[in-house]
């Protein structure tokens, strides 16, 4: 069979109906020297001349691999033990699908099924799915399932104003076409409401750099379907979400909690302090910057909620003889069995990403996750007290101003995007420009630190860094 099925007679047909005497004619309304310019491409290069032509151009930009990266805000610089590489890179998984036929696909459900297991016991909750494009995709989708869970009769998402920006965009995108509301909570106490059709008051891109859980607490009223939080939040912080758990539930709404995986290794599980959903970006676990992507995004929730969870799940299943298998649970809910029913018509089975995560989680093991993030924690606190201790530099840790795990927000003496573009010149990605989301905001610099970076790696940002002290 030809790529193209077309006929001479299929195309003539088309053209016969469009009222077109030939295909040229389709393109008439193109100015004719735009139809079919000249490609000017160069003498053809031998392989070995294109990939040291590649590598040159690749040496021109700044990468995790050529110089010391403080950045963060959602994505991290984690190592990534080799066997992952060796083993998510397989022709068994590489090449395969998604896993409609169960009996074709057992090795590539049973790898989802022990990665939802995991996952399960680090997010503290009764069942994970496998899984969602990335944090933030994973994040609305759990916005639109609570919307669904109040079945219309409770319509505002109360989202707290310290969730990621990028987060907090895709989620508003998502419920333009929802029945609900969204209320983003600000620095100051007020919220800023969008009416989920896109009508209404849309919230101003610039809400929120700090809300108390007190804050969200007395925003909850009966009308609320969920309670939407970050926790370590955008700027690094933690927060202790049982207050805000209780008075939730107290007044019928879902708690949505959005968490970094890697600091689950040290801090309590959400699922355990009562969360009744659970989103994250996993990317730290096992998956490369890639300059965006692939991620995976994370999601799980009480087993109550199950019917209306988003996204592939696996389970396991025994034959007539006691043999293990698995299968594709709750399967008539997915969009290519009953779209019209389908708990979410844009998820995917981030199949490969999820495999990573469950290498990278079963690698390093209980212990090494917790070593992992005790490293973070105690290297970021390292450097933010190193910082602090600059002139003109402040972190706010010396005023005990609250915890945080692996990320701190440093208010520098001269504009954080001079900064950081200065340091890159030497090899220093000093963080994250917080100008970017917060245009107010040009004096503050969101940096990251894991246990990638050693003592010499923190100390060359903090000499760096005091080139700008005042």
């Amino acid at each position: 069979m030809p790529f193209i099925t077309n006929t001479d007679q299929d195309r003539q047909a088309m053209l016969v109906r469009l009222g077109l005497s030939s295909v040229d004619d389709l393109f008439s309304e193109l100015p004719v020297r735009f139809r079919n310019p000249d490609i000017e491409l160069p003498p053809a290069a031998s392989e070995l001349e294109i990939m040291a032509e590649l590598g040159r151009l690749a040496r021109g930009n700044a990468s995790d691999q050529n110089s010391i990266c403080f950045i963060g805000g959602g994505v991290y610089d984690h190592f990534i033990p080799s066997l992952v590489d060796h083993l998510a890179s397989r022709g068994e998984f590489t090449t395969a699908y998604t896993p409609y036929q169960a009996e074709a696909s057992q090795g590539t459900l049973q790898a989802m099924y022990e990665y939802q297991t995991m996952v399960a016991d680090l997010t503290g909750t009764d069942v994970v799915n496998a899984s969602h494009y990335d944090g933030a995709t994973s994040l609305a989708e759990a916005c639109m399932m609570a919307l669904a869970a109040g079945k219309g009769e409770k319509t505002t998402l109360l989202v707290a104003g310290s969730v990621h920006p990028e987060y907090r965009a895709v989620t508003r995108t998502y419920l333009q076409a929802q029945t609900g509301s969204l209320r983003i909570l600000t620095t100051d106490g007020a919220t800023h409401g969008m009416q989920a059709d896109g009508s209404g008051d849309r919230p101003h891109t610039v809400e929120a750099d700090a809300v108390t859980v007190d804050d969200l607490i007395a925003q909850i009223d009966e009308n609320t379907a969920a309670v939407v939080v970050q926790n370590p939040d955008f700027f690094g912080r933690l927060h202790d979400i049982r207050p805000l758990v209780a008075a939730a539930h107290d007044a019928g709404a879902l708690v949505i909690v959005h968490t970094d995986p890697i600091a689950l290794g040290m801090f309590r599980a959400p699922g355990t302090d009562g969360a009744d959903i659970v989103t994250g970006e996993g990317q730290p676990l096992g998956i490369p910057l890639s300059s965006g992507g692939p991620y995976l995004g994370i999601f799980g929730c009480r087993g109550e909620l199950v019917r209306r969870m988003p996204g592939r799940l696996v389970g396991e299943a025994h034959d007539h003889d006691g043999n293990r298998g698995f299968v594709l649970t709750l399967n008539t809910r997915e969009q290519h069995i009953r779209r019209e029913r389908a708990t979410s018509n844009i998820c995917t089975n981030q199949g490969l990403m999820a495999l990573r995560a469950a290498i990278y989680l079963a690698a390093v093991g209980p212990g090494g996750l917790q070593e992992i993030a005790e490293l973070c924690y105690h290297k970021a606190h390292y450097a933010a007290a190193k910082i602090d201790a600059l002139p003109g530099y402040s972190t706010g840790i010396s005023g005990g101003s609250g915890q945080f795990f692996k990320e701190f927000v440093v208010t520098t003496p001269r504009p954080a995007a001079e900064i950081v573009a200065k340091l890159g010149r030497k090899g220093i990605s000093a963080g994250l420009d917080l100008s970017r989301f917060y245009p107010e905001q040009s004096s503050k610099l969101l940096v990251a630190v894991t246990e990638r970076r050693s003592r010499d790696d923190i100390d060359t940002l903090i000499s760096g860094l005091r080139e700008f002290a005042s």
